[in-house]
């Protein structure tokens, strides 16, 4: 059905532009506190995304809800490989990662949205300055355009990936593959589903013209059939610079309109549910009298998630300039186990980890401070420039 523009609307406490992960579990929490939610997208649902699927633990815990209905796969283990070869395989004590697909799971939170009282348009646009809204908050991915229309999220970044589906395997499941620098800035991937692989690679923009030689050099590696693939498709990672602005008076971007993508791992996930639950507790207190403006929200990511944001870009530069020294300190099993507490939500950031998870941590700092002095840049200054 073609999009249209939204015709016939009241007036409501919050507007929400994009059902996607942030918009949709933005637009649950607000309706649940009592609130008159509009939430709106030119798409009709279920509708398929490019993404590779994966849940991780942490980003699980911040939904006031369990997304177990439309998980495919519980992922506990993962291997990892540098550039194909140096493999490792670790065991987490606890699941990492929940693997779904972007069509049933962004279904699943529109409809708990729906349930909770927000006001669902599908197949509808709408220009994010001219609604009737006290609050209107962008959420239409890093295409769409209420960003741009509010001002707001100007220095975000692309990186690139590329993904397609194959048939299932069933040595894959409950594990996830990591094949780290066969792209520069990235990697490649490979995650089960229910009844399909998800293989991709991604990495730093100006990689796309070796997308696609690299996403058959890892089904090869891996045995997989690169003629098997169906559903093959590239997008944007957008991935926010510091000091962007994500909130001005009453209006606020969040998930990826904001950038809000980990630079390292290009995951999205967290951060969408993450910054749904922030803007949240911002616009409640506007729609209470308690604050003017939804500046709390911005304060809010500078303290929860550029603290992640900024680790991201050092991971990315450390194995950029020295991806053989960073991949050795990362295959410990000691760094392992930081990881491990960082997927599962139980370390807010790596600078939280103690004991000798958090002497390896520090090594990866010092190889990532050293990747910037060799560049000349931060982290982020050499993400702007790829």
């Amino acid at each position: 059905m073609p999009s249209r523009s939204v015709r016939g609307m009241g007036s409501y406490d919050v507007a929400i532009i994009g059902c996607g992960p942030a918009g949709a579990t933005a637009a649950y929490r607000l309706a649940s506190a009592g609130a008159s939610v509009l939430v709106l997208d030119k798409a009709t649902f279920p509708r398929d995304k490019p993404c590779g699927g994966g849940v991780t633990g942490r980003a699980a815990r911040q939904l006031p809800f369990s997304i177990t209905p439309v998980v495919e796969d519980v992922v506990d283990r993962m291997e990892c490989g540098l550039r194909y070869r140096s493999h490792v395989i670790r065991r987490a004590r606890a699941p990492i990662a929940y693997m779904t697909q972007r069509r049933r799971l962004d279904h699943f939170l529109l409809q708990k949205a729906a349930e909770a009282g927000a006001e669902v348009r599908e197949g509808e646009t709408a220009d994010a300055r001219e609604l009737d809204a006290r609050i209107v908050i962008g959420a239409d991915g890093c295409n769409g355009s209420s960003a741009k229309q509010l001002g707001l999220a100007d220095g975000v970044v692309h990186g690139v990936a590329l993904e397609a589906n194959y048939p299932y395997e069933a040595r894959y499941a409950g594990a996830i593959v990591l094949e780290i620098a066969v792209i520069r800035g990235g990697y490649g991937w490979i995650f089960p589903k229910g009844d399909h692989l998800n293989v991709g690679v991604g990495g730093n923009a100006e990689e796309a013209p070796k997308l696609r030689a690299e996403l058959r050099r890892m089904c090869e590696a891996y045995g997989i059939d690169p003629e098997a693939a169906t559903d093959t498709r590239g997008y944007r990672l957008p991935m926010r610079l510091p000091r962007t602005l994500l909130a001005r008076g009453t209006t606020a971007v969040i998930g990826d309109a904001a950038g809000l993508v980990d630079p390292f791992s290009g995951d999205g996930m967290y951060e969408a549910f993450l910054s749904a639950k922030l803007v949240t507790n911002a616009a409640l207190d506007v729609l209470a009298g308690r604050a003017e403006s939804l500046d709390a929200y911005q304060g809010a990511v500078e303290r929860r998630i550029v603290p992640l944001t900024r680790a991201g870009w050092g991971a990315k530069g450390a194995f950029e300039r020295f991806p053989r020294a960073t991949y050795a300190l990362a295959r410990l099993p000691v760094t392992f186990r930081a990881l491990e507490k960082l997927l599962q939500g139980e370390l807010l950031a790596p600078s939280a980890a103690r004991g000798r998870e958090r002497v390896a941590i520090r090594a990866i700092y010092a190889v990532s401070r050293a990747a910037a002095a060799a560049t000349g840049t931060t982290g982020s200054r050499s993400a702007a420039s790829s």
